[in-house]
Order: structure tokens, then sequence, then C-alpha cells
């Protein structure tokens, strides 16, 4: 499915996962984040350079089933990122590269790396800067990425940033592989924010668990995110069905 030049890719985990360890860049927007993309041109623009985008968001999936008589497959960014950690191909030494907000999540993932038997080194951790918003450019990082080489760039930094920041690495990097940006998901998983069990994820409920774990932060966000409806009855939309 293109969505405003954005390509969504309408799969269960399994055919996304072909795809995606073939390399490219895969985006997990949120519909908080996809309202504002009139107004980000940056994060518009690394949203349309991305291989395809996951369908995280319920709500937009039910909005395009309500107003548009489309039907999606939601596949969130947690339900995806735990199924990924299960993949033989992450398990293979200096597979993998992490990219994190700050050091005291870099330690919470590597716990959370061992707890799914994989092995993770310190170098193939990264603690990104505060980026400014204008331009996100990362010379050091890609200077240890083509050095360093792995198969797979895992981005944690958040949603606004890790895309301009993931088609940054796409555009420069010297190598193949497959970078995967499902930000804040892997906060599900170490502990920084509420745990979503299996069933509330399928139920397209993570969005309460976020409300119930801070509702300061949350409560506004979902309520603006409420606007992308009109988003999604003007798009322009076309559908490309797997033969």
């Amino acid at each position: 499915l293109n969505l405003n030049g954005i390509k969504f890719i309408n799969g269960d985990f399994k055919f996304v996962w072909n795809e995606i360890k073939k390399g490219g860049l895969l985006v997990a927007p949120a519909a908080p984040a996809l309202k504002d993309i009139k107004k980000n041109k940056i994060y518009y623009n690394a949203l349309k350079n991305s291989d395809f985008a996951i369908v995280d968001s319920g709500f937009m999936v039910l909005s395009l089933l309500l107003f548009r008589k489309i039907k999606l497959k939601k596949l969130s960014g947690l339900s995806f990122l735990k199924s990924m950690l299960n993949q033989p191909e992450i398990k293979k030494e200096n597979s993998i590269f992490l990219i994190n907000p700050n050091y005291k999540e870099a330690l919470l993932n590597n716990t959370l790396f061992r707890d799914y038997n994989i092995k993770l080194k310190e170098d193939y951790q990264y603690v990104a800067p505060i980026y400014n918003n204008d331009t996100i450019k990362d010379a050091d990082l890609l200077k240890i990425l083509n050095r360093k080489k792995p198969k797979f760039i895992l981005i944690n930094i958040g949603g606004g940033k890790q895309e301009p920041l993931g088609s940054y690495l796409k555009n420069n990097i010297s190598f193949p592989c497959a970078i995967i940006c499902t930000g804040a998901a892997i906060s599900f998983l170490n502990g920084t924010q509420a745990k979503i069990p299996y069933i509330i994820d399928k139920l397209f409920l993570g969005w309460l668990s976020r409300i119930v774990f801070n509702p300061r932060i949350f409560i506004p966000r979902y309520i603006n995110a409420i606007s992308v409806i009109r988003l999604l009855w003007n798009a322009k939309i076309e559908v490309e069905y797997q033969k």
C-alpha cells in the first residue's frame, strides 16, 4: 500500500522478515507521528525514502477500514521486535548493532539481549547524541558502522528522529544491511515503558497501556493523533495486492 508516497507492507512477521533481511530501511510510524508529515518535511522525506513501513498503528488500520474500505494487517513494532529477537540470523555474533538514546537504556538493552541468548559486544552499541531537528546526521556513527559492517542495525531513539537517522544511514553506508526503526518498541521489553501483553497488542489497545503508565504524556499525544483521520481521508492511496 502506497500512502502519500510512503510504502506500507501489508503482511505478517514472516513475510516482512523475509523482505527486510535482504536489506533496506524499515520504519514503523505511529498515528501521533503520521499526522505531522505535512509539517515535518525531514520526517516525511525519511518515511518516503524507506523501503517499506510496517502497519504499526491500530488506529490507522481501523480508520482505513471504516473510511476507505481498505483492509490492512496490523504488525506493531513491538510484535515485530519480539519475533525478530528470536530469529537465528540475529543470534549470530556481530550480526546486529544497536543505536540507543542514553547509557541507561544501553545497559538495559544489553541485559534484554542476553535474555534472548544474543551475544552483544559493547562496541556493537552506540549512544546517540542529541540530534539537531533540522539536520540529523552522524559522521562518527557512520564511520563505526562502515568499519563494523553489521547485517542489522536497530535504531532505538524514538519516533521523529530515528527515521531521518535511518534514512541518512541508508544513503551513506558503504555495505548492504537492514536498518530497522522500531524506536520505543524496545522500551516495552526492557521495562522503561509499560509492559504490553500479547492480547492487549493484538486488540489494538497498546495505546491504553501507555496512557495508564504515563497519562500526563500520552493522553495529549493520543488526543492530538485523532487528526490523522483527516490525513487518511484525503490521502492519495494506491493498493497493490500480492500475487
